[in-house]
């Protein structure tokens, strides 16, 4: 199983000012290529003729026209830009295909990162020691915390805040897991980050709300000083690590969840949400977007397969709240504000959330709400 793993990196000055070279670079190549490509389209308007740059095709004339002309591209890795132009080129195939926005000019300091390759797959050239990494063209780099490769064909260097991490693809044998585990149901909400059908609770840290005063405060900060002051860099940098901490706390707190539903559960139940339809509820879309709604389905995706789990997606017309788990009424009121369960049939009364968990856990293709089978099933 192939995974991808990210780790932060220690540069020290030089390494630090060579990776921030590197980044320029393919933030030139990247918008030289799209403003080609721009170009070339409102050609096409009056000449159907004109052809539309390839990835090769923009490469080559990048080497020609561009690097020829701008010395300081020999001064980074030859690769940086080459996969500049490819992405660049792979983004409008994207949006032709409409599955993406149309590519966008990338910003100085805004997601920098750059690409690396050193050797073949089948004999790769950018080794570590566990302590470091030795990158073409710049030279070995302290690690934060070892790789679980001890060689690469190629990486991504990225920055995040003032932090720089590398990002390599790893083949991962699938751990041993136990034979008789159980199936569970998963209700996510915004009150707590999800309820399982077992009982078990997981607090939502929140970290966006907690720190919702603070990022305020940096916010208006940044806007009273002086476009191009070095306090407003300064300013600028102490929010970037702000946002990232949120990031992080939030993306901790995930990794964990689904950790634990794929490694100790053989199938995994979560509703089908759609999460655009969600974000549209203006009263609601900072707290749901501080859940992180969306990375929980995509880690589980990944996690369930390196675990030999299996997730299910349960049909999001579902009535999964307005069910009794107990006997199977089907309730058709069931307003946000009422926290417990209580059914008009027996009686039985529940947290809201455990009981929508274990409707999910018990749902199937092609139930009916109103069927007795429910119950049975």
């Amino acid at each position: 199983m192939l995974l991808s793993i990210k780790v932060e990196l220690k540069p020290n000055n030089k390494q630090v000012t060579q990776f921030r070279k590197a980044c320029g670079v393919a933030r030139h190549a990247y918008n030289w290529a799209n403003a080609l490509i721009k170009d070339v389209l409102v050609e096409r308007e009056t000449d159907k003729t004109v052809k539309v740059p390839s990835a090769i095709d923009l490469h080559k004339k990048l080497v020609a026209e561009v690097k020829s002309v701008n010395n300081w591209y020999y001064e980074t890795n030859k690769n940086v830009p080459q996969q500049a132009v490819k992405e660049l080129r792979t983004a409008w195939d994207r949006y032709w295909k409409k599955v993406a926005k149309q590519p966008r000019f990338k910003k100085k300091g805004c997601r920098d990162s750059f690409y690396l390759e050193a050797g073949s797959k089948a004999s790769p050239k950018i080794k570590n020691d566990g302590k470091r990494i030795k990158l073409p063209s710049i030279g070995w780099v302290r690690l934060a915390e070892p790789l679980p490769s001890s060689a690469t064909h190629n990486c991504v260097i990225s920055r995040t805040a003032d932090k720089w991490f590398i990002a390599i693809k790893y083949e991962l044998e699938k751990p041993s897991i136990k034979a008789d585990r159980p199936s569970v149901g998963v209700d996510i909400g915004i009150k707590e980050l999800a309820v399982c059908s077992n009982g078990t609770v997981f607090k939502n840290p929140k970290a966006y709300r907690k720190m919702s005063k603070r990022m305020k405060h940096l916010q208006r900060s940044v806007s009273k000083k002086q476009k191009g002051s070095c306090n407003r860099k300064k300013a600028v940098s102490k929010l970037a690590k702000l946002h990232a901490r949120i990031a992080n706390i939030r993306k901790d707190a995930i990794h964990k969840l689904t950790t634990y539903l794929a490694k100790n559960h053989s199938i995994v139940k979560i509703e089908d949400l759609s999460i655009k339809a969600f974000l549209k509820n203006h009263k609601l879309a900072g707290a749901i977007a501080d859940c992180g709604m969306y990375e929980f389905k995509r880690q589980l995706e990944y996690k369930t397969e390196k675990f030999s789990s299996k997730l299910v997606l349960v049909d999001r017309m579902f009535p999964s709240s307005q069910i009794c788990s107990n006997c199977g009424n089907h309730r058709h009121k069931m307003p946000l504000k009422e926290r417990v369960y209580i059914c008009p049939d027996c009686g039985h009364a529940e947290d809201r959330d455990l009981n929508a968990s274990k409707n999910i856990e018990r749902w199937f293709e092609g139930i009916f709400p109103y069927d007795s089978t429910y119950v049975k099933r």
